[in-house]
């Protein structure tokens, strides 16, 4: 049975990747930071399954500011394969805290990459990065492996430093290293503080007459959007390669945030402009107008592929959010 460890569990892509693994066949290790208040809903039906938490599933403290932490927890697991996908993943709040956005999305990524080395799982273990498409900030779309950087935000930036330490650590080590550079994926598991939770609720709150108005941002941000689920496969299958690489993984198309409106709200038979409202204070200090991703690479390479629309996505986050109202 192999292992895999987790970085970031408890997080919309962590839950889904643990479930595709503990399927597959794994043995399934999660880093979690201590808290007082638990954190835990994403694989809360993991836990509450006895023959899972008991026997494939294992939860660990640590966190990725802290080294001593994260080279313990591999001594003691001596993982296959390590998905880092812990980080501070809000682009708007990056702004606001981008020192802490650095040390856990940055630095983070350099503590984990040494223990690796430092433990020496080297030639043992796999390593798979969650890096992201904001890295390409403004430059021109599509973006693929090829495009240049040009990070427009804390977050970014940090991601950027963790994605070229990831390649480092291939080139100069021997490490079977990997990284996604995703694009914006989504879900009913999504932070309800992301753009597109926040207009799944928002639509079923006022439908449901609990709320009366939205306030949002640059209405004219255009973004690549999946389901989470086709990305995490998308994880697994770069572990699975001979040698470790980068891939983009997108849809290759383009929806902005009218089209999310049109979509969410057009689902509930509601007109979004009735309701929603430009507030500035969601403004980024520097925007990236639009990303869209080309993932030939992936296709060609590991045979992968979004089998989810930008259509079924919203709607399933519209449903999701009319069920837990209706509860």
């Amino acid at each position: 049975m192999k292992k895999a460890l987790i970085t970031g569990i408890t997080g919309q892509d962590g839950s889904y990747l643990a479930e595709l693994l503990i399927d597959i066949g794994y043995e399934v290790h999660g880093i979690v930071r201590r808290s007082s208040s638990f954190n835990r809903e994403r694989i809360e039906h993991l836990i509450q399954n006895p023959d899972i938490y008991r026997n494939v599933l294992f939860l660990h403290y640590g966190d990725m500011t802290d080294s001593s932490a994260i080279n313990r927890i591999l001594e003691k697991i001596v993982p296959d394969e390590i998905y880092n996908l812990a980080a501070q993943s809000h682009v708007r709040i990056s702004f606001d805290m981008p020192e802490y956005t650095g040390d856990v999305d940055g630095i983070g990524v350099a503590r984990i990459l040494d223990a690796i080395r430092e433990v020496g799982l080297v030639g043992e273990c796999k390593f798979y990065q969650a890096s992201t498409s904001e890295m390409f900030g403004s430059s021109p779309p599509p973006q693929s492996e090829e495009t240049p950087f040009h990070p427009r935000s804390p977050y970014a930036a940090a991601k950027l430093y963790g994605h070229w330490m990831v390649v480092n650590y291939r080139q100069g080590y021997g490490l079977h290293a990997s990284s996604g550079i995703l694009f914006n994926h989504e879900s009913p598991r999504r932070g309800r503080n992301f753009v597109t939770r926040k207009v799944a609720t928002a639509a079923a709150r006022i439908k449901m007459g609990l709320q009366d108005h939205l306030a949002l941002g640059n209405l004219d941000a255009k973004r690549d959007w999946g389901h989470a689920k086709d990305y995490v496969r998308a994880m697994y299958l770069m572990l699975q390669q001979p040698g470790g690489d980068d891939f983009v993984i997108a849809t290759g198309k383009t929806h902005s945030i009218r089209n999310l409106l049109d979509t969410a709200f057009g689902s509930l038979e509601l007109d979004w402009e009735k309701f929603v409202k430009v507030d500035e204070r969601y403004f980024r200090p520097t925007e990236v107008d639009i990303l869209m991703g080309d993932a030939s690479k992936a296709k060609k390479i590991l045979g992968w592929e979004a089998e989810i629309s930008f259509e079924e996505m919203v709607i399933e986050l519209v449903d999701s959010e009319m069920k837990l109202l209706k509860k």
